[in-house]
This record gives C-alpha cells, structure tokens and sequence, in this order.
C-alpha cells in the first residue's frame, strides 16, 4: 500500500497544529513546526502514519522548548513593561486578555505530570484511546482513567490560580 502523504496532511494537519500550539504557545511557530513534521513524514513514510506524526510532533516540541530556554538565556530581559494607556484600543485590550487566558492555561498545564500532560494534549489534538496509547505507552484502558485525572487536576489548579488572583485583588483594594 502507497504512503498518502496528501491524505494523511488533510486528515491531521489541523490537529498536529493545535496539538504542537498547546506545546509552544504560538501559532506561527506551531505551523512551522507541523510543517517539519510532514516534510519528516514525507522522507520516512511511515507505517502508522497518524500516530508517527504525533510522536514526531511531541519530540519536536521538546526540541523546540529546549531551543527557546536556550534563547533566553541570551536575550536581554527588558526591566519595565510598558503601562497601558486609558486611551488603549480595544483590539489591544482583547490581545492581552486572550494572552492572558493563554498565560494562565499553560501555567495550569505546568502542574500537571508530563504523562497527564502529554495525555490530555493528545487527547484534545483529536487522538483515540488507542492512538494515545500507542504514543505514551500506556494500556488503552488506563487512558480514560487518566484523562479524568488530568482534567481534575488541571481544573483544581486552575481553580487554585483564580482564588490566588482573586485573594490578591482583595488585599490590594484593603
């Protein structure tokens, strides 16, 4: 049986972005990254193409968080933010609000292990059971099991970040 490289990108491709965007926070990087993910598959043309692009998928992430701790630490930090005017349109105030949501769900996804992590991305970039098991190595019943876990535990956590912020926002009105 012939590789379908054309059916496989316009079966995954949309995932394998949202997937790799969950993993990096930008949705520029995460289209240039599945792109190397194809051009990967392309070259290798896999068995079980579906599965491989989203392991591929996940070492490149890797690859790539370890690349940007690497940038910067070379980057100078900048020591103000600058302060938003009243006047500020708002386009702006919607941008910072949805990087702020952006900000605080992957703070949440940060106190989650990296098996539930890693779970609950696959599952959300559209994966089955068995596709996700096959990825973390996992039985295929423990994945339903652990998607609950990883859904209560990124709940509670952010759930714990709101009462924080919450319990901030009254100390400084007092």
């Amino acid at each position: 049986m012939a590789f379908d490289l054309d059916g496989l990108y316009r079966s995954t491709y949309e995932q394998v972005v949202r997937f790799l965007y969950r993993k990096v926070w930008d949705a520029d990087r995460a289209e240039d990254l599945a792109q190397e993910v194809f051009m990967r598959a392309l070259a290798h043309e896999p068995e079980k193409p579906r599965a491989w692009v989203f392991a591929v998928a996940a070492n490149i992430a890797r690859d790539e968080a370890r690349s940007a701790i690497r940038r910067r630490k070379h980057l100078v930090l900048l020591k103000h933010e600058p302060i938003a005017s009243p006047s500020m349109g708002k386009e702006v105030e919607e941008r910072l609000d949805e990087e702020s949501r952006q900000a605080e769900v992957q703070r949440a996804l940060d106190t989650l292990s990296p098996r539930d992590r890693e779970v609950l991305l696959l599952w959300d970039a559209g994966l089955a059971y068995p596709e996700i098991a096959e990825q973390t190595g996992l039985a295929v019943g423990a994945i339903g099991t652990t998607l609950a876990r990883a859904r209560k535990r990124l709940i509670a956590a952010h759930d714990t970040m709101e009462a924080q912020r919450e319990s901030v926002r009254t100390s400084a009105r007092a």
